[in-house]
């Protein structure tokens, strides 16, 4: 800060001259730009002339304080300007307390939203990230997975030890801390492409929740080949600033295993059996994803195998560019701003899908712009008639090639493997559109078997059908009431289908429901994604599905308890048919035995439909000719 002083000559009413002292302040000087007045200058008295007496110096000038630094938002020492008598205010007072957050940080308090709000769901959580991680591995490696998933109770009671091991093509070392050591660290979240996870956030999560509860870090041993050594790390994660902190480094010559990735983790929990346990976690799994052979050992030392029932791949998946209809002001303006092109033009051809050159023109003539203007220069006003002419156009629906259903014989086949029953169907839709995004619903039914009710048990008795719910081939355990699936099947009229269903519950009856939801973008309720979102175009979709299948399941049970009468009325014939025939040949005096085998042939004849009681088909499709995709086993007798 720089000040200048300048004297100039003043005159009394006595004619005597006199000093005044002017004052002025640089740019630099904390006063300038209107911040605060400046001290007014004293006034400097003026000496008379006295004959023979020199005349007075002039005043020497005011040394300049020290330079101020201008205050910062950002510093919390921040001094009142506010008054010149130096008190400080409540606003400089709760900026002192605001600091930035991790997301780390915040997701250690609110780890309820990641599904780790109880011991028993934690616990199946870690599993379920795992789990997941490990199939999406081996998929996009193209191997065919075996998994190993372990449990071991430790002395404490309510401590777990939880090992993963995939067959998977490993990880690279550097990559190994921040996959689990950084929340929102992936290679999923910004692609147009189905995928079990999306978001970076799920073993990383589990890691943090067991490092909260038990202070043990997050072991990883990844190999990729078997000619190099495997890299062995431990791992813990600083939540003040959502970074990895290595705690060991080290190679294994010899791990136990050629290529792949193991996890454990150190995490209080409860391990319990039956309904929302890691026992039908991984039981679903194995429904929905028949390629999968997984070993599992429970606390108890109970081992459970699950076989692979299919050795067929899922299809790859492909990345797609977003759709115009899908995205909002924001995003495009993110865009443009963003983009390589140069011309508006291609930018609407190449950042888009279903955007052809010709329809890009078109676009950028109803909004009024030259197709060969800069992007990053269009401006607000310009970027917002764009926008409205994209919302009033039409485009073709986005490609579907970014979808991977699990197909209609992938269903049947892992029903069957997991599910005994008689009669069995699944659905594929066709692939539909929300908010720019393809999305695909499947089902799948399965009836009787095991699950019928004993002889002489009420069908007031039974026990509603088992629903399995999933998104993008994971099963949704919990949350199944808040879940626009469940929704879906409630609103199907099940009575028509030939299930008993009381008014807003789930129909009643020996079956299994399976729906699958396969998109690019999972409209999830939270972030512990255990529901889908109850969006009208999805929950239509999903009626659709349930009620083709439930359509097959009517004609089943139709012709069904058409069998069984015929059967009845077949047995009652047969019964009768020896002293009907004795009696017709003493009257005419033909054979017995040609009388007997005549009349047999007519009961067959009358009764024809009693023969779909006793067929079995064990495998293959369409064993009934207007049901596709539908198996019928049944009982031999």
């Amino acid at each position: 800060m720089k000040f200048r002083i300048r004297l100039a000559p003043t005159t009394f009413s006595g004619g005597a001259p006199a000093q005044r002292t002017l004052f002025s302040a640089s740019e630099s000087s904390p006063y300038a730009g209107g911040r605060a007045e400046p001290p007014k200058p004293k006034r400097v008295p003026a000496e008379r002339a006295l004959p023979g007496r020199p005349k007075a110096a002039a005043p020497a000038p005011r040394k300049p304080r020290a330079a101020e630094k201008p205050p910062s938002a950002s510093d919390d020492s921040v001094p009142s300007s506010d008054g010149e008598d130096g008190v400080q205010t409540i606003a400089h007072e709760l900026a002192k307390k605001q600091k930035e957050i991790s997301v780390a940080e915040f997701f250690s308090k609110n780890r309820h939203l990641l599904g780790f709000d109880s011991p028993k769901k934690a616990l199946l959580t870690a599993v379920k990230e795992a789990v997941d991680n490990a199939l999406d591995a081996c998929e996009e490696a193209k191997v065919l997975p075996d998994i190993e998933v372990e449990i071991k109770q430790l002395e404490q009671e309510d401590r777990f030890s939880l090992r993963v091991r995939d067959n998977g093509p490993g990880i690279v070392r550097a990559q190994i801390p921040r996959i689990f050591g950084k929340l929102l660290y992936g290679s999923k979240f910004h692609r147009l492409k189905m995928s079990r996870g999306q978001q970076g956030i799920g073993i990383s999560a589990a890691g943090m929740y067991g490092q909260m509860t038990t202070g043990k870090p997050v072991r990883i041993t990844s190999r990729i080949s078997a000619r190099r050594p495997a890299q062995y790390f431990e791992i813990l994660i600083d939540t003040g600033k959502n970074e990895q902190v290595v705690a060991k480094e080290e190679e294994v010559a010899d791990p136990g295993f050629s290529r792949g990735t193991e996890v454990e983790l150190t995490l209080v929990g409860r391990w319990t059996k039956g309904r929302a346990s890691v026992d039908e976690y991984l039981e679903q799994t194995a429904i929905a994803n028949p390629h999968v052979e997984m070993v599992y050992t429970a606390p108890d030392g109970t081992k459970l195998k699950f076989p692979r029932g299919s050795k067929v791949l899922p299809a790859e998946p492909t990345e797609i560019q977003p759709h115009p209809r899908g995205i909002e002001l924001g995003m495009l303006m993110k865009m443009l701003k963003e983009t390589q092109s140069r011309r508006l033009s291609a930018f609407l051809h190449t950042e888009f899908s279903r955007v052809s050159t010709a329809v890009a023109r078109r676009l950028c003539q109803t909004a009024n712009l030259s197709d060969k203007a800069r992007p990053k220069r269009v401006s607000h006003e310009e970027a917002e008639r764009l926008f409205q002419a994209i919302q009033n156009s039409k485009f073709m629906n986005p490609p579907t090639d970014c979808l991977s259903p699990i197909g209609e014989p992938q269903i049947l086949a892992g029903l069957k493997k997991e599910v005994r029953a008689h009669f069995y169907t699944a659905v594929t839709r066709p692939p539909s559109v929300y908010r720019g995004r393809p999305f695909q619903i499947e089902a799948g039914l399965a009836y009787g078997g095991e699950m019928t009710p004993k002889e002489g048990e009420e069908t007031g008795a039974q026990e509603p059908v088992r629903l399995l719910r999933f998104a993008n081939r994971v099963p949704l355990i919990y949350q199944q009431g808040a879940c626009g699936i469940t929704e879906s099947v409630i609103d199907t009229a099940w009575r028509s289908y030939g299930l008993s269903q009381h008014k807003g519950a789930l129909p009643l009856g020996p079956a299994v429901l399976f729906v699958h939801f396969a998109s690019v973008w999972v409209p999830f309720t939270s972030e512990s994604k255990e529901a889908i979102a109850h969006y009208p175009e999805l929950t239509t979709e999903m009626k659709r599905a349930l009620q083709e299948a439930g359509r097959r399941l009517g004609t089943y049970l139709s012709r069904r308890r058409n069998a069984e009468t015929q059967m009845k009325r077949r047995a009652v014939f047969t019964h009768y048919v020896g002293e009907v025939a004795s009696s017709v040949s003493r009257l005419t005096g033909e054979p017995r035995q040609a009388l007997y085998d005549q009349l047999l042939k007519i009961a067959e004849k009358k009764t024809k439909a009693a023969e779909l009681a006793d067929r079995k088909v064990a495998d293959g499709y369409d064993s009934i000719a207007d049901l596709p995709s539908t198996i019928v086993i049944e009982e031999e007798s």
